[in-house]
C-alpha cells in the first residue's frame, strides 16, 4: 500500500474535471459577465427578502394602534416568519436540488412577494398572521438555494467572499426595509410599506426569471470542487442525501458556522436596547447608533470573505485558520468592551467586535460546499442555514434576554461573547480532520459515479 495522499493531492483530485470540454472554453466562460448578473440578481432578490421580512418591525406602532395589538401579539408577527424558516429550509432545498433551483427560487420569491401584498391589504390580526406565515414559507429557502445557485457559476477561489457577500445581504436589507418602511408609513400609510416591498420584489423575480435559467447556468458553470460537469449524453450523478451528515468535517463546519452567529444575532437584536440603557440615548436615536452596528457586522462579512480567499487561494484549509482567527477577535474584543465604562474606548472595541462578529459566515459557508457533492449542495447550505438559526440567530437573542431577567442586560452580555469558544472548538476539530473530510468526499462521489 503506498503512502497517504496529502492535502493538496486530494484537493486536486476532488477538483479535477472529467468533462471533455477544452479548459480554455471553461476559462472563458468562468471569465463572463454573466456569473456576475447571477450573483447581482440572486443578491437583490435576497435583499427584498430580508426587505420584506424586517418592514413588520418599521410599521408596530402603527398596527398597535389600528387595531390594538398585545405586544405579544405583534412578536407573534415576528416570530411566524423566523419559525417557518427554522422548519422548512432544509425539506425546500432538498426539493429544490431535485426539482430544479432556479424554478424553486422563482416560486419562493414570487410567494413571499405575493404574501407581502397579501399583508398590505389585511384588515385584522388574523389575517396578517396568515399572511406572514406565507412570506415565511416564501422566505425558507431561499439563502440556501441562492448561494447554491451563485456558487456554480464561480471559482472555488472566490467561494468565501461570495458566501460573506451574499449572506451579507441579509443585514443590508433589514436596514433598507426598516428604514424604508419607515418613512413610507409616516408619508403614506403602513400598508403602502408592505405594497411597496411587494411590488420590488414582483420585479425582481420577472428580471431573474428572464435572465437566469437552468440551460444558462450549466453553459457557465465553473469546474466543480466535488463532482464532475457531466457531457449532454451522460447521466446525472447524485450522491445520496444521507452523505449531508455522514461526514464529520461538514459537522463542524454547520457547529461552528452556527455558533460564531450567535454574538452577532445578540448584537442585533440588543444594540438598542444596551444604547437606551447604558448610555441613555433615546429609542431613536439609540437604534440609529445600532445600525451602525449591524452595517459593521454586515462588512465585515464581505472583507472577512475576501481575505480567507487570498490566504486560502493556495491552500483551502487556510479557510478554516481564517474562520478562527476571525471569532478569536471578536471574542477578545467583545469581551473586554463589555468590561469597560461606556465611553469612546468601550464603543471602538464593540465596533471591532462587530465588524468581525459574523466574519466566520463566508468560510464556513465555503467549507461546506467545498466538502459536499454538487448535487447535494443546495440542501448542504440549508443545514447550515438551520444551525446558522437554531444556533445562533434564534437562540442568541433568546437566552441573553432570559439571563438579562436575572443578571441585568450587562450581565447576560458579557457571558455572550464565551460562545465563541465553543465555535472555536469546532472550527479547530474541522482543521485537523480537514484532510479525512475531503478522503470521504471523493469516495461519496466516486461511489456514486459507479452506480451511474
Amino acid at each position: 500500500m503506498g503512502p497517504n495522499p496529502t492535502t493538496s493531492e486530494l484537493e486536486i483530485a476532488v477538483a479535477a474535471p472529467s468533462s471533455s470540454v477544452p479548459t480554455a472554453d471553461r476559462r472563458t466562460r468562468r471569465s463572463s459577465f454573466y456569473p456576475w448578473l447571477v450573483f447581482a440578481l440572486a443578491f437583490a432578490l435576497l435583499l427584498s427578502d430580508y426587505m420584506s421580512r424586517q418592514v413588520l418591525s418599521a410599521v408596530f406602532p402603527f398596527l398597535k394602534a389600528d387595531w390594538a395589538l398585545t405586544d405579544s401579539q405583534l412578536a407573534s408577527l415576528t416570530s411566524i416568519v423566523a419559525l417557518m424558516v427554522g422548519l422548512l429550509t432544509l425539506p425546500l432545498s432538498l426539493l429544490a436540488d431535485r426539482w430544479g433551483r432556479v424554478k424553486s427560487l422563482v416560486l419562493m420569491a414570487t410567494l413571499w412577494s405575493v404574501a407581502t401584498l397579501l399583508c398590505a391589504i389585511a384588515s385584522s390580526y388574523e389575517q396578517m398572521l396568515a399572511a406572514r406565515f406565507l412570506v415565511g414559507v416564501g422566505e425558507a429557502a431561499y439563502g440556501s438555494v441562492g448561494i447554491a445557485v451563485v456558487l456554480s457559476v464561480f471559482a472555488p477561489r472566490v467561494h468565501s467572499t461570495l458566501s460573506g457577500a451574499f449572506m451579507a445581504g441579509g443585514s443590508f436589507g433589514s436596514v433598507v426595509g426598516v428604514s424604508l418602511g419607515a418613512v413610507i408609513a409616516v408619508h403614506l400609510s403602513w400598508r403602502w410599506s408592505f405594497a411597496a416591498m411587494a411590488v420590488l420584489g414582483l420585479i425582481l423575480v420577472l428580471a431573474f426569471r428572464t435572465i437566469v435559467t437552468e440551460r444558462r447556468l450549466a453553459e457557465h458553470a465553473a469546474t466543480d470542487d466535488t463532482a464532475e460537469s457531466a457531457r449532454p449524453d451522460e447521466p446525472a450523478i447524485r450522491v445520496p442525501v444521507s452523505t449531508l451528515f455522514t461526514n464529520p468535517t461538514v459537522w463542524c463546519a454547520y457547529l461552528g458556522g452556527g455558533l460564531q452567529m450567535f454574538n452577532a444575532a445578540v448584537l442585533l437584536a440588543w444594540a438598542p436596547s444596551y444604547f437606551n440603557r447604558y448610555y441613555g440615548m433615546a429609542p431613536d436615536k439609540a437604534g440609529a447608533v445600532a445600525s451602525g452596528f449591524v452595517l459593521l457586522i454586515a462588512i465585515g462579512m464581505i472583507v472577512c470573505g475576501m481575505i480567507t480567499d487570498r490566504v486560502g487561494r493556495n491552500n483551502a484549509a487556510a479557510k478554516w485558520t481564517s474562520a478562527i482567527t476571525y471569532c478569536t477577535i471578536s471574542l477578545v474584543s467583545l469581551g473586554i468592551a463589555l468590561q469597560l465604562e461606556t465611553g469612546a474606548s468601550q464603543l471602538i472595541l464593540l465596533g471591532i467586535g462587530a465588524f468581525f462578529a459574523a466574519g466566520s459566515s463566508g468560510p464556513t459557508a465555503a467549507m461546506v460546499a467545498g466538502l459536499t457533492h454538487q448535487s447535494v449542495r443546495a440542501s448542504a447550505l440549508g443545514s447550515l442555514t438551520v444551525t446558522n438559526n437554531v444556533l445562533g440567530l434564534a437562540t442568541g437573542p433568546f437566552v441573553i434576554g432570559i439571563l438579562a431577567d436575572r443578571l441585568g442586560l450587562l450581565g447576560a452580555l458579557q457571558l455572550a461573547p464565551l460562545v465563541y469558544v465553543l465555535a472555536i472548538v469546532a472550527l479547530f476539530l474541522g482543521k485537523r480532520m480537514y484532510p479525512a473530510g475531503l478522503a470521504k468526499l471523493a469516495a461519496q462521489s466516486a461511489a456514486a459515479a459507479a452506480k451511474v
